[in-house]
């Protein structure tokens, strides 16, 4: 898997933990252990939360479970192309309401996604592919899943070993490089709005 940092460039002095987090698509299919996945999740759970609300749950399916095809048909066609060789896949989701008070929580996505980037980052660290997706059926996982009413469907992540590029579909194999960021000044100000 190519590492971020031999084709990336940051303007100020971080960490290169940040520049070689990327989101390839290409994976064996070979299976990871549940030790493996929980290491990611622990990673999750000290994530930081409003008032340690800690909103987030992950509801996942590993390929040689039950649960992977269930997982699987919510998924859109194209990200079917290439999540099928995926060894987990994880839904995230977050509970809209505090906990202690039961009052909204109007950080609960923010919060849930604080979790999300410790779970890439540690498997980015362990050599993992962590591809966090948009493209799969909302409602759908809400009613297959059994997901409350006070939870919000956030986004799910298909998580394997890296392969060669080689073995995705043709059009995708040019995609699979780490991808730039805008310049900063296109994405901070100081002071009140002026983009």
């Amino acid at each position: 898997m190519i590492k971020g940092s031999e084709k990336r460039k940051a303007n100020h002095p971080i960490d290169d933990i940040f520049l070689n987090r990327w989101s390839p698509r290409a994976m064996t299919g070979e299976p990871i252990s549940e030790e493996e996945l929980m290491v990611l999740f622990e990673a999750a759970r000290w994530a930081p939360s409003s008032y340690n609300n800690q909103p987030w749950r992950f509801l996942y399916a590993r390929r040689d479970s039950v649960h992977w095809q269930t997982f699987f048909d919510l998924l859109v066609e194209f990200n079917q192309s290439w999540a099928k060789n995926a060894s987990a896949l994880v839904l995230f989701i977050s509970a809209t309401h505090f906990e202690f008070n039961g009052e909204p929580s109007v950080t609960h996505s923010f919060d849930t996604g604080a979790a999300w980037e410790n779970l890439a980052l540690q498997g980015s660290l362990r050599g993992l592919v962590v591809h966090g997706m948009q493209g799969f059926d909302f409602e759908r996982a809400r009613t297959t899943l059994n997901i409350p009413a006070e939870f919000a469907v956030e986004a799910m992540a298909a998580i394997g070993r890296p392969a060669d590029p080689e073995t995705l579909p043709e059009k995708l194999r040019e995609k699979e490089t780490p991808s730039d960021r805008r310049k900063l000044d296109q994405t901070i100000c100081e002071g009140p709005f002026r983009f």
